[in-house]
């Protein structure tokens, strides 16, 4: 259920920043770049857990969802923090 939360979330980032790629000024760029990192490396994770340890490759329950919620704050917190340090709108600056 969370590779689904981040995969679903890494392509809708994807799908904003390209829609917004000439004035990428909230830098979703790096939003994209950090949940399709995850997204990936939980792909990886999935696979090798199906292939050698049989577990199913999709585990829907509760638990699963809230993992993959909590991983996609966590992942939008490190886009917050590092909008926030490049401070796009000049905003700080002032």
């Amino acid at each position: 259920m969370w590779l689904l939360i981040l995969s679903y979330a890494a392509l809708i980032a994807t799908i904003l920043w390209y829609r917004n790629a000439e004035n990428d000024e909230y830098m979703l760029k790096f939003l994209s770049t950090i949940l399709w990192g995850a997204s990936i490396m939980f792909f990886i994770d999935h696979i090798y857990g199906w292939i050698n340890e049989g577990k199913e490759f999709f585990e829907i329950s509760i638990d699963a969802a809230i993992l993959g919620f909590t991983l996609l704050y966590i992942a939008l917190l490190l886009w917050l923090t590092i909008l926030l340090i490049k401070d796009p709108k000049r905003v700080f600056k002032k």
